[in-house]
């Protein structure tokens, strides 16, 4: 299963790119060899107001991608049962799953009737670009707790 994380905005120098990078490429190195194939960052460009950004956001989505909108209002789940529902979908052999981070503004109505299932990395409101670095985290997290690595310590 391939793993796309698709972001409205791109993260410029500074630590939480030093962090999204550092975790997108331990997944590569560790993920393959329990079938998660590759962690793939797309970054559309922000501005245009809500329709714009959701038309990228729609016309980046793989193909027959299962796809998981980060939403506040979403289900939180604890970082082992996220790593199960990655490993279930991969069992069921989805090909793609596909994570969005929407724009300051959110999503459009149309990514929201097209991409219903949330998912949410707890009650707050995050900045987009630690939003990218703590699911760039929790991916790697979830490749290490089904891979028996020690990085998962709880």
């Amino acid at each position: 299963m391939h793993i796309t994380l698709i972001s409205v905005g791109k993260l410029k120098k500074g630590p939480e790119k030093t962090l999204v990078d550092d975790y997108v490429s331990r997944f590569n190195k560790s993920g393959p060899s329990i079938g998660l194939r590759s962690l793939k960052l797309v970054d559309l460009a922000s501005g245009g107001g809500l329709e714009a950004e959701g038309k990228l956001i729609l016309n980046a989505i793989p193909p027959g991608a299962h796809v998981l909108r980060l939403d506040e209002h979403g289900a939180a789940l604890t970082s082992v049962k996220f790593a199960k529902q990655i490993a279930q979908l991969r069992d069921r052999g989805t090909p793609q799953l596909c994570f969005l981070i929407g724009g300051a503004e959110g999503y459009s109505d149309a990514v929201r009737e097209a991409c219903p299932d949330t998912l949410a990395l707890g009650p707050q409101t995050w900045p987009h670009r630690l939003v990218k670095a703590m699911l760039s985290e929790q991916l790697y997290r979830a490749v290490s707790l089904l891979a028996g690595l020690p990085y998962h310590k709880a």
